[in-house]
């Protein structure tokens, strides 16, 4: 197949050489006007033309029939090609058959609706080429150069070979040279069909389809020849141990299988570990792990051949057997607190997630995506998760860890406001505030936001304390967690450098727990 294939690649018989050679000669005799013997020795080059159309055809049927007889064999391994090959055809056919109706309308526009293309009256027509193929509005010479390039790309797309490629570019290329000193603006169409008397425009449009053909031959010889570019050659023959895992749970089971890199599945071949034939023809070795440690294991692999020798290759391999374990930890220190979700990371070296299971007492715990949610209940009392993993088939309790229970840790009451930039900011007293910042707020709120724990507090109510010229106490009493009336007017009236005291906060968090939070001095800027 490769020599048929090199044969073909780059190469124009004799006959096709002499009567492309034959066209060239005639087109440059035509643009010197030469007498009617010039159009009749077109007439000649068509019909050779045509012959050799004919010729390529039906080489190119052949190997087609060799593609889908190949198919009919071994579907699996021809299947792909063959779809490739069938658009090839497909396309060739439909880029062949708009060439045939160009030359056709040419003829008709030249001898009338009764005209033949293969007996052409007025071969001396200079205007029934262009009219068909450059009209204004109905010219076909475009769409003919669109649909070569396209014809062109898609054939290319089939073919690696880069000198290849670059042949069928060639071959229908529809670019114009251009020449020293020759500043011509005419179009591939124009140059081919204007003034171009109607016999040398249908040779030109038959060299096309010849052209055509042959790039269909070599893309469908491509195709025949990568039938084989998938198989393997192989050389060497060597013994691989492929384990399931290298790591196995004790209780569990280390499989592997043992197979040579190439085999012939009409012979298997025998395997043997430590001395012992394996009791399958698969090479599946699998052996129980009572113990943790690491475990070695070595042996051989015989392969019978036709001639009756038998060559043998050996191989080693090792395994290791750990404890059943999981790591279990609190993404928010060792804790886990009451009321609220705490983010809780389980896993099982070796097991997916899947088959991944656990429990909770002193609360509830579920999965979320890959991470699980614990929400513990009550505060003092343990929380002991228990992990369970399903192993070959079978569910086993693999790790139990316990977790402290403690109660939200108080949160701290801040004035919530926006800097010059507008992004959100927190006052929490200690240090001036702007007065035009504090008329701005509404009230309080509470959270905790220590960088571990993110958490907010809803405020039922506070007091804020002023002190008069006489430095006597003056409380007054919010609406909710909002400034009241008297309190703001009570801010209207500080001057720079005084300040106030926010106390008696009372605040209840995610726990349900209502606390009474520590005062906190604001002091106005």
């Amino acid at each position: 197949m490769a020599n048929a294939h090199n044969q073909t690649v780059g190469r124009m018989s004799p006959r096709q050489k002499m009567i492309n050679l034959m066209y060239i000669v005639l087109t440059a005799m035509l643009a010197l006007n030469v007498s009617s013997d010039v159009l009749n020795g077109f007439s000649q080059v068509e019909d050779g033309l045509m012959r050799s159309n004919r010729t390529v055809a039906e080489r190119n049927i052949q190997l087609f029939e060799k593609l889908k007889a190949f198919n009919d064999k071994n579907p699996e391994k021809g299947g792909v090609w063959l779809l490739k090959a069938q658009e090839v055809r497909r396309q060739t056919t439909a880029l062949y058959n708009f060439i045939d109706s160009l030359k056709l309308q040419i003829v008709r526009a030249a001898d009338g609706e009764e005209a033949d293309v293969q007996n052409i009256k007025n071969l001396d027509d200079l205007e029934s080429a262009a009219v068909v193929m450059l009209a204004p509005t109905t010219g076909k010479g475009q769409e003919l150069k669109r649909r070569i390039n396209s014809y062109s790309d898609f054939s290319c797309s089939n073919i690696t070979d880069s000198t290849q490629v670059a042949n069928i570019r060639r071959v229908l290329s529809t670019q114009l040279k251009k020449e020293k000193g020759n500043i011509d603006s005419k179009s591939w169409e124009e140059n081919l069909f204007e003034n171009m008397p109607v016999v040398a425009a249908v040779t030109l449009l038959t060299k096309m389809q010849n052209d055509v053909l042959y790039v269909e031959g070599e893309v469908l010889n491509t195709l025949l020849t990568n039938v084989d570019i998938g198989d393997i050659r192989v050389n060497q023959v060597d013994a691989f141990v492929i384990p399931d895992s290298r790591v196995v749970m004790r209780g569990s089971k280390y499989s592997a299988n043992i197979v040579l890199a190439a085999v012939d599945t009409t012979q298997r071949p025998i395997v043997y570990v430590n001395g012992t034939k394996l009791g399958n023809d698969r090479g599946m070795y699998q052996v129980g792990t009572g113990k943790a440690g690491m475990f070695d294991y070595s042996g051989y692999i015989e392969v019978p051949h036709g001639d009756g020798t038998v060559s043998k290759h050996n191989f080693k391999s090792s395994y290791t057997v750990i404890e059943p374990m999981a790591t279990i930890s609190a993404t928010m220190m060792n804790v886990l607190y009451a009321g609220i979700n705490n983010p809780i990371s389980i896993a099982v070296p070796g097991i997916p997630n899947n088959a991944i299971s656990a429990t909770m007492t002193n609360g509830t715990l579920t999965r979320s995506g890959d991470n699980w949610v614990a929400r513990p209940s009550k505060v003092g009392a343990e929380a002991v998760v228990t992990v369970t993993a399903t192993i070959d088939g079978v569910s086993q309790k693999v790790a139990t860890t316990s977790f402290r229970v403690r109660k939200l840790p108080d949160p701290m009451p801040y004035i919530a406001y926006k800097d010059a930039k507008g992004n959100p900011e927190r006052y929490k007293g200690g240090k001036p505030f702007a007065k035009t910042m504090l008329l701005q707020t509404e009230g309080i709120e509470a959270a905790i936001d220590d960088d571990m724990l993110n958490v907010a507090y809803k405020v039922l109510s506070f007091e804020t304390v002023f002190f008069d010229s006489m430095g006597n106490a003056i409380p007054e009493v919010s609406a909710g967690n909002r400034f009241s009336e008297r309190q703001r007017s009570s801010f209207r009236r500080l001057s720079r450098g005084k300040r106030f005291y926010i106390s008696r906060v009372r605040a209840i968090g995610p726990d349900g727990i209502e606390r009474t939070l520590a005062p906190m001095e604001v002091i106005v800027n």
